[in-house]
């Protein structure tokens, strides 16, 4: 895993902080996850993490760049994988995964954000969380916008504007944690 790790720092991968990787993993274990829709592979990083973490984890994970996805590919098979995890590619905003998963992890495009957990939502099991990383986006929400690039001000926009889309969803109970570059999880309410 180190050497995936390392990777990812020397070539400018974004992948999940170490304490916000142990958080989830705790997580699917305490909620007994089997099935993961992942939105973001990159390298395969967590996939790979989360499917270490017992040997009837499967993964379906999405990734729309293809250099990404290659190198994912054979991170997958270097770690006889393939059975467990399988990468889609192409655009999460576009495409139709079928079946349903304990888990959607949302760790992808920050700016669609709201559009993929909208979009996957469907794919959730009775009682599957939605989770999501970087909801802090590395502490660029708390710097005052006139601070930012017109890029990063757009961004920032747009995951604030989630964040309070999930405070206010009727249908799901939404808890922030300050762990990693944050992360919330959402679980549907049942009426």
């Amino acid at each position: 895993m180190n050497k995936l790790k390392d990777y990812a720092v020397q070539n400018n991968v974004p992948i999940i902080e170490d304490d916000g990787l142990e958080f989830i993993i705790n997580l699917i274990k305490q909620e007994n996850i089997k099935s993961i829709l992942e939105v973001g592979t990159a390298i395969g990083y967590s996939a790979i993490n989360f499917a270490y973490i017992c040997d009837d984890i499967y993964i379906k994970t999405i990734e729309r760049d293809k250099s990404m996805y290659e190198y994912a590919m054979g991170a997958i098979k270097d770690f006889n994988l393939e059975n467990r995890i399988k990468i889609v590619f192409g655009d999460a905003k576009q495409i139709e995964i079928d079946g349903e998963f304990d888990m959607v992890f949302i760790d992808a495009a920050k700016s669609s954000y709201k559009l993929f957990f909208d979009r996957f939502s469907s794919n959730l099991s009775r009682n599957g969380i939605i989770v999501c990383d970087n909801m802090n986006f590395h502490g660029q929400l708390e710097i005052g916008e006139e601070k930012l690039s017109r890029g990063l001000r757009g961004i920032v926009r747009k995951l604030k504007t989630f964040r309070e889309y999930l405070v206010s969803h009727k249908d799901y109970d939404t808890n922030f944690y300050n762990i990693g570059d944050g992360i919330s999880v959402s679980r549907r309410v049942w009426k």
